[in-house]
């Protein structure tokens, strides 16, 4: 227990140094989550619903989020390309350039200096606990890809393409490494 409490605090020392800023970035808190998020995400979770899921908040709350960040340039509202009743919430080059000041890349510039197998057990440590958190919570679980149940891999080397089961679309490779909040985890 002693360890695990002493794990905490260094989680919680870590956050300091990019969360409870307020706005001296000229985003709070939940804005640089929704904006990160909107950034990392594949093309299916780009929607006001599924950054309400992520963030963990309902639909009203996270439009007045995406409101701000649309407000600031920082992201733009698109017809969606598979439902045209749907919008998709994309970064902007604008919103590019402000991630590029994001508080969060001190710590990630830290943890690129670790070794790949430390960085590989962290990650994995790291992704077990939040599954263990999600489940507990009865909230569903985002997460890559890459890692998910319903990614089909097909062929190899320049025959090699993936595609989303639950979606029934194709995906480039790239997407593979992009969250989704429609995830599940393989069994």
């Amino acid at each position: 227990m002693r360890m695990a409490n002493e794990i905490v605090q260094l989680l919680v020392q870590s956050a300091g140094s990019w969360l409870f800023e307020g706005h001296r970035s000229g985003l709070s808190d939940r804005e640089w989550m929704a904006l990160r998020f909107l950034a990392l995400a594949n093309r299916f979770s780009k929607t006001p619903t599924a950054l309400a899921d992520f963030l963990g908040t309902t639909r009203s709350a996270a439009s007045q989020i995406a409101a701000v960040l649309l407000e600031k340039g920082l992201v733009v509202r698109k017809s969606s390309a598979e439902d045209k009743r749907s919008i998709t919430l994309c970064i902007t080059r604008e919103g590019e350039k402000f991630l590029e000041r994001d508080p969060i890349n001190a710590l990630r510039d830290q943890l690129v200096t670790l070794e790949v197998s430390d960085l590989s057990r962290l990650r994995d440590t790291l992704r077990r606990v939040l599954v263990r958190l999600d489940v507990a919570e009865r909230r569903h679980h985002t997460d890559v890809c890459n890692q998910c149940m319903f990614l089909v891999e097909n062929g190899g080397g320049k025959d090699r393409h993936f595609k989303c089961r639950l979606f029934r679309k194709s995906i480039a490779e790239k997407e593979t490494t992009l969250l989704c909040t429609y995830f599940e985890a393989r069994s």
